[in-house]
């Protein structure tokens, strides 16, 4: 049975979709089956990681019932993925019926057993698409960057979680906050930290020991095609999400 993770938080920019990705990517060098699904109407993560994003059928197809789950996931070189689509901006709009906050739990359903993970990559806001992944999850993973505006927004997102664990998934927890490009040299990064930290107590969140470091290889890969992991193993951000990983394992996720 997968375990399921949203990748999520309200503020763009924060490096969700490299999170999603690199996340995937290192849990399946460790052996585990893993799927990604991206929620976000820009696809950036299906771009990435070599999708065709073009004629195949994406999330949309599956939430609106014209796609069976199983065949709208893509086997790439780096992962399996179902792609986004731009018809999700409108999804507010077009889907209005009772029970739209459970379309992707039910989606799901059937491939559960298939993997060990499913990778949620979630947009930035807190719409229905993100309502729709955090009622399918069993753990939220918040990235967060080191500036006072992401820390205004971490109340909100666990009030999210706290009205989404109350009316549509009791087992749903948040794994965590990852600080991501993140310069332990300066000393407002490490402020924030201890911001962050403090909040964190309040909230009964765990902070990650572990910070992602900024790198220009990240769009270098993404340009090209590929997991971060695979284009420069030996970079900083690289052995960061590599350490991320085995603190989420060793933490139970």
């Amino acid at each position: 049975m997968s375990k399921v993770i949203s990748v999520s938080n309200q503020k763009g920019g924060v490096g969700k979709t490299t999170t999603s990705c690199c996340l995937a990517v290192g849990l399946k060098k460790k052996g585990f089956r893993v799927l990604t699904i991206d929620l976000d109407p820009q696809g950036n993560l299906g771009f990435s990681v070599g999708a065709d994003t073009e004629t195949s059928a994406s999330i949309y197809d599956v939430l609106k019932g014209d796609v069976k789950t199983q065949f709208a996931i893509q086997k790439t070189n780096i992962i399996d993925i179902i792609i986004s689509s731009i018809l999700l901006s409108g999804i507010e709009l077009e889907f209005t019926n009772t029970g739209r906050e459970y379309l992707l739990q039910e989606a799901i359903k059937p491939i559960l057993d298939l993997y060990d993970y499913i990778i949620l990559d979630t947009p930035p806001n807190l719409g229905i698409l993100t309502i729709n992944a955090f009622t399918a999850s069993d753990y939220v993973l918040v990235p967060m960057l080191s500036d006072i505006f992401s820390l205004q927004g971490i109340a909100q997102l666990y009030e999210t979680v706290e009205r989404v664990k109350k009316y549509c998934n009791s087992k749903l927890s948040i794994a965590g906050i990852l600080l991501t490009k993140f310069n332990p040299r300066t000393l407002l990064s490490r402020e924030i930290r201890g911001t962050a930290e403090l909040i964190a107590n309040d909230l009964n969140i765990r902070l990650f020991d572990t910070y992602i470091r900024s790198s220009v290889v990240v769009s270098e890969a993404q340009s090209v095609q590929q997991s971060i992991l695979d284009y420069a193993p030996k970079n900083n951000i690289s052995k960061d999400y590599l350490r991320f990983i085995d603190e989420l394992l060793a933490k139970g996720v």
